[in-house]
């Protein structure tokens, strides 16, 4: 089976791009299984009711977070009752929403985990401990496939939980940096794996946002608001090739749609 991950969606251009492109896509890969990271999915950051249903209809089957899930408050009551939109595992148990869900179609059944790095992020509970914990909790749901989406800053940070969760997880992708690493691989026991997925967005901008006042934030160091523009885009991600059987990854290829 084919799985097909998808680097952060940002604001109306993203969505845009995606509505357009995504079901040909997933037709011309043979996509199985879908996820799109959507932290970035409403308009001035963030995601909401409306941006996550949106990347529904576009044909996202599961939306991973990050850091800024809870930018919005209008998306609290959302996350607690829409079972496939996931935010990082490693929030407190008492925050909205779940850290995973469990995709069943019959065949197989597929945990996609949401984890969040924690050097230069949120001060919040050790991923790889929080993995440990997960991965605990799944051993009696039958589960033949875990999907998870890391979203940190360090590649150090990504590449050992890569490594750390190697012939454990079926996936480990990494998302946030909002550009997209060219390592995609398969590592020695099993796990496709991607330091990062990249972004769809416009890309004739500074990682979704306009480019000119990002420049002026860098040139001034003042504060800036940020405005995500509308314009040329491209949709970035990563197809990965399971064994529904034994979890395992056997084949990892990234790509770039513009």
């Amino acid at each position: 089976m084919n799985v097909m991950m998808i680097g952060d969606a940002v604001a109306g251009c993203g969505r845009a791009f995606l509505a357009k492109h995504l079901r040909p896509v997933k037709k011309m890969y043979e996509i199985d299984l879908c996820v799109v990271n959507g932290e970035n999915s409403a308009n001035g950051n963030g995601i909401t009711p409306d941006s996550a249903r949106e990347l529904f209809d576009a044909g996202a089957d599961v939306i991973t977070t990050g850091n800024h899930v809870y930018r919005r408050a209008e998306v609290y009551g959302y996350l607690d009752s829409e079972p496939f939109v996931v935010r990082p595992a490693n929030y407190p148990a008492e925050n909205p929403g779940r850290g995973y869900c469990i995709v069943d179609r019959g065949r197989y059944r597929a945990a996609v985990v949401n984890l969040c790095g924690i050097y230069y992020m949120e001060n919040i509970e050790n991923p790889f401990k929080t993995a440990d914990r997960i991965l605990e909790e799944l051993k009696n749901e039958r589960i033949s496939l875990i999907l998870v989406d890391f979203h940190a800053e360090a590649t150090s940070e990504k590449k050992a939980l890569g490594f750390y969760l190697d012939g454990r997880a079926s996936v480990v992708a990494g998302t946030h940096t909002h550009v997209q690493t060219s390592d995609a691989a398969v590592l020695p026991g099993g796990t496709g794996y991607i330091t990062d997925l990249g972004m769809t967005g416009n890309y004739d901008s500074v990682l979704g946002v306009d480019k000119k006042i990002v420049i002026k934030k860098f040139t001034d160091c003042m504060p800036a608001r940020f405005d995500t523009p509308v314009g040329p885009a491209s949709m970035e991600g990563c197809v990965f090739a399971l064994d529904e059987k034994t979890g395992k990854c056997t084949g990892a290829q990234s790509f770039r749609i513009q």
